[in-house]
């Protein structure tokens, strides 16, 4: 299921101009970012889904693809997700970030899922700068 909603002319543009510039990692069309349970989710990307956690809170799944193995979580709330996001990050590792979803792996298996989702990419803190 997705919702689509509208965005100010602005933004499109802003969107498009800032889309020639940074690193290159993303060519493609972004879709608007998707919604939906985690059986829905996973079904987007093609994925069955492994579950881990059902609670009411958060549920939690391994998926894997062609791109690659990656987590699926779904939350009840958007501020769930937030801080669960924001304290995730702390350990490192590529998200894919929706509304009251998350998608964790490899950089290039959340840059693939992006294509299907939507979202947003977001990095986690990077430990290879500390050294003994």
């Amino acid at each position: 299921m997705r919702v689509t909603r509208l965005v100010p002319v602005g933004a499109v543009l802003l969107a498009l101009a800032l889309a020639g510039c940074g690193s290159g990692g993303d060519t493609g069309r972004v879709p608007p970012t998707a919604t939906g349970s985690l059986e829905e989710l996973a079904a987007e990307v093609e994925c069955e889904p492994d579950v881990q956690t059902d609670a009411d809170e958060i549920r939690q799944a391994i998926c894997r693809t062609e791109q690659g193995r990656f987590v699926l979580a779904t939350f009840a709330t958007d501020r769930g997700r937030r801080e669960w996001t924001d304290e995730a990050k702390d350990y490192g590792g590529h998200y894919l970030v929706g509304r009251k979803w998350v998608a964790v792996g490899d950089e290039g298996v959340v840059r693939a899922l992006r294509g299907t989702l939507g979202g947003e990419l977001e990095a986690g803190a990077d430990h290879h700068a500390h050294g003994g």
